[in-house]
């Protein structure tokens, strides 16, 4: 996938999704932009909480992962950052683009008419997580799940600003976490590549050596 797909639908998610809740809350149940976006409700402490949880929540996410199992299961997110070459800024740039757009489609819109329970397993669902003919991939659900409830009840008690906080710090969490150890892991590789060179030419060196 090239970069500039990535971005073009990190800008979809954030300006396109958001749409149809809109539309849907301001013609058939009266919300203003106001009201859509909580513009009344930002509290800055709560924002702030949200944050701690998504890191919270990431890094036992990605302690889960680190389980033998997860690695069978395709579309991993780590192999998705690997294959997508991501640099900090993009994972910064897709999680805001991820948590405003989709908790304004999800917990703002399709919220207010299906209810918590049922818009929290759809949001996983939507995400390919939750596949009733593939248990593998349906474990890392199961992860995700709680977290999706997480989001759910904050929007209802807190609003919108602290569900968008967790959201973007979930993600954004995960994916230095794994670009970080691509990066690494890819390190590591040239060293041994290095390694190898080094001790061949020494061999050569020496083969040389015997010769003369």
């Amino acid at each position: 996938m090239k970069k500039r797909t990535i971005y073009i639908m990190g800008l979809v998610t954030l300006f396109v999704f958001p749409i149809p809740a809109f539309a849907a809350l301001y013609f058939f149940s009266d919300f203003s932009i106001s009201i859509f976006f909580d513009l009344d409700n930002i509290h800055f402490g709560n924002i702030s909480l949200g944050i701690l949880i998504g890191i919270i929540y990431a890094g036992l996410a990605a302690f889960i992962m680190l389980a033998p199992i997860f690695k069978t299961i395709p579309l991993r997110v780590d192999e998705l950052v690997s294959s997508m070459n991501l640099t900090y800024l993009d994972a910064l740039f897709l999680s805001v683009c991820a948590a405003v757009g989709e908790e304004l489609l999800f917990r703002v819109g399709m919220q207010f008419y299906l209810g918590p329970i049922i818009t929290s397993v759809v949001f996983v669902a939507i995400h390919g997580y939750l596949n009733p003919f593939d248990w593998r991939t349906s474990l890392y659900g199961l992860v995700v799940l709680p977290l999706s409830f997480i989001l759910a009840y904050t929007y209802e008690y807190f609003g919108l600003w602290p569900a968008v906080a967790i959201h973007f710090a979930y993600d954004a969490a995960l994916f230095i976490y794994f670009i970080y150890s691509d990066k690494k892991e890819k390190l590591l590789i040239l060293e041994e590549i290095e390694s190898d060179k080094t001790e061949l030419d020494e061999g050569f060196d020496d083969d040389r050596n015997v010769l003369n």
